[in-house]
């Protein structure tokens, strides 16, 4: 999987408790969780939606700084291996686990790759009411929303309505 599927992977699972008119909503529980686990590759079922859970809010502690502890993520990679494959273009890795722990492993791999060769990119949004995660791509580093669009926006809005009350 190249880099631009893992980030895609990573946000999608990170991304998959978002807040929604003030509600926090959750992706991997309820109607459709199945069906947007298969939509990931993954099997849908309850066990690996489960795993899935864990992972996703391990990775949320630890990139929030709320927490430094890696054992469920490591738990995760115990019951999986990567198998070298040699081919006249060299050699690949393929990840070997339980199909209802592929998912979760490979999540785990898409975070340690993302955070080694996007160092300190992988961020919460700065909007303190939504629950989303960005990747930051920007020359400067410096990006702060999940969405310019919405969160930015919005942050902006507050920031402008703040100063203007109070010099009034």
């Amino acid at each position: 999987m190249g880099v631009a599927e893992d980030e895609e992977l990573l946000l999608a699972v990170l991304n998959s408790a978002p807040v929604l008119d003030g509600r926090p909503t959750d992706a991997l529980k309820g109607e459709g969780a199945a069906e947007w686990v298969g939509a990931l590759g993954g099997r849908g079922t309850s066990e690996e939606r489960d795993q899935l859970r864990r992972v996703r809010d391990a990775l949320h502690r630890l990139i929030r700084g709320e927490s430094s502890d890696v054992s469920g993520l490591a738990t995760v990679l115990d019951q999986a291996r990567l198998r070298p494959a040699v081919s006249p273009t060299g050699v690949s890795w393929e990840l070997e686990a339980a199909p209802d722990g592929e998912l979760a492993a490979r999540v785990v791999l898409a975070w340690s790759r993302v955070s080694t060769e996007l160092p300190r990119r992988l961020r919460p949004c700065a909007n303190e009411e939504c629950n989303l995660f960005l990747i930051d791509h920007s020359r400067p580093g410096t990006a702060r929303w999940c969405s310019m669009a919405t969160c930015g926006n919005r942050m902006k809005a507050r920031t402008h309505a703040r100063k203007r009350h109070s010099t009034n």
